[in-house]
């Protein structure tokens, strides 16, 4: 059975569910909002709600101001527990929605939909695995069987963390009428065409007998909600586990190929992805690459730039990442300083706590957790233009938060997005190519994850 992919939208708690467009009526008893019913305590057992008999494993019917609800409640689970119907939709299901957010300050969790047409002897997995964030979002599902269905809800990261899940809204099956929701996933490239592997560096996805394979293996649809980073074998494989498991594509720019943008030809053309990441490229890029990059930006994709510390030149070839940075930015023939800073001739090793003070900045606030820290094991500064668009997120520890000293820094140009990190180390997971000396920075630092994935995300428009 092949079902279609979920897709989220953010809501705001005491508000209605987001619309979802339907073409039919709703299935008896539905929207569920679990506002009915009492059950207390986590053990397993059945409650009558609304619409029918529903059994909770590990889960229960919160009430309290942690729990994240439209109404009175909603139902929590932990660990690996789940929420299913008793009682079969004798018309089906097309589409089907569900309200959810982590509870409390609990770290993010991941669920999944399963739905049975043979009345529970049997469930299939709908769609993608989906995680949570602070506040309540909608994830859509089109489900699309005809006959009897039930439903399940199941937590799936085994961990102690804690999910919220309601308004549950169910379709009636309209024939496979009712379109599709728009994905949600996006698509990353990084880059491994501009000596990314020099010297001791692995700043690649998955590395195999030397080679940077377009498609890591084994093939990201392998990949669960408990599968490790060594998955892949690559100093950002974390990054890119972590984003899969996000529901999203990653893809590698194999060495010996280029960067184009608007070239039809190339099936790795920039045009085809959402964001392009480029971990500490060691050499530079020519003038067509220059040109590609900024008009990919200009035209609305995202750019994750990371570079070293100054005299980090590891293929000895006369320039280091900071420096490439800089050609691109100053000599490019589509706009001289795009993104409104420069990187820094400087070496700094230092954890800094010096965070823009902005609750509503989603890189530092998003969906993936709070960013409250920043380790550079030696990178570079960056010097913002006076009077630009770019906006400092992170200083060193005991500086001004002005122009300069700046770690981490965000920008805007046409309708595309940067974000700049001037350290390789807080995306080192510390896995890599045999002989390659890499160490943990991405969990070294409980920001570190949270910050690439924020950004991340805010680069490819979800946040």
């Amino acid at each position: 059975m092949l079902f279609a992919s979920c897709s989220k939208s953010e809501l705001t708690p005491g508000t209605p569910a987001a619309v979802v467009t339907k073409t039919n009526v709703s299935a008896p008893g539905f929207p569920e909002g679990f506002d009915t019913g009492t059950k207390t305590a986590y053990a397993t057992g059945s409650v009558t709600l609304g619409s029918g008999s529903w059994t909770l494993s590990d889960a229960l019917l919160g009430t309290t101001t942690a729990d994240a609800k439209i109404g009175a409640q909603s139902v929590r689970v932990r660990n690996s527990g789940s929420l299913g119907m008793n009682f079969d939709l004798s018309d089906g299901a097309g589409v089907v929605t569900v309200d959810h957010a982590r509870y409390g300050t609990d770290a993010n969790g991941t669920w999944e939909l399963w739905a049975s047409n043979n009345s529970g002897g049997s469930y299939a997995k709908v769609g993608s695995p989906v995680t949570t964030g602070s506040t309540l979002q909608t994830a859509s599902f089109n489900v699309n069987l005809a006959g009897t269905v039930r439903l399940q809800v199941r937590k799936v990261d085994g961990t102690t963390s804690r999910i919220n899940f309601d308004n549950i809204t169910v379709e009636s099956y309209d024939g496979g009428t009712t379109p599709p929701p728009t994905s949600s996933a996006k698509k990353f490239l990084f880059d491994a065409s501009h000596a990314e592997m020099a010297g001791n560096a692995d700043w690649v996805l998955d590395v195999n007998a030397g080679l940077t394979p377009r498609y890591p293996t084994p093939a990201a649809s392998g990949i669960t909600s408990s599968t490790p980073e060594t998955y892949w074998t690559g100093a950002v494989s974390a990054w890119g586990v972590a984003l899969v498991k996000l529901g999203h594509e990653v893809e590698t720019l194999p060495s010996g190929t280029g960067i184009t943008y608007g070239d039809p030809s190339n099936p790795q053309d920039l045009a085809n992805y959402d964001v392009f990441v480029v971990d500490e490229p060691n050499t530079l890029f020519d003038a067509t690459e220059k040109a590609a990059i900024v008009n990919f930006v200009k035209n609305g994709g995202g750019l994750f730039m990371i570079s070293d510390h100054n005299v980090s030149d590891r293929n000895n070839d006369g320039y280091d990442s900071p420096a490439i940075w800089n050609d691109l930015m100053a000599n490019n023939s589509v706009q001289a300083n795009p993104f409104g800073y420069s990187i820094a001739l400087t070496n700094i090793s230092e954890t800094s706590s010096n965070v823009l003070a902005s609750s509503t900045n989603t890189i530092l606030h998003g969906s993936q957790g709070d960013v409250t820290q920043l380790k550079f094991s030696n990178g570079a500064t960056i010097n913002k233009t006076s009077g630009s668009q770019a906006q400092a997120l992170i200083w060193r520890n005991t500086s001004t938060q002005g122009l300069s000293n700046i770690m981490c820094a965000s920008s805007t140009y046409g309708t595309g997005r940067v974000v700049v990190v001037t350290d390789s180390s807080p995306a080192d997971d510390g896995t890599g190519s045999p002989g390659n000396t890499v160490y943990p920075g991405w969990t070294e630092v409980a920001s570190h994850a949270k910050l690439h994935l924020n950004a991340s995300l805010w680069l490819a428009k979800q946040q």
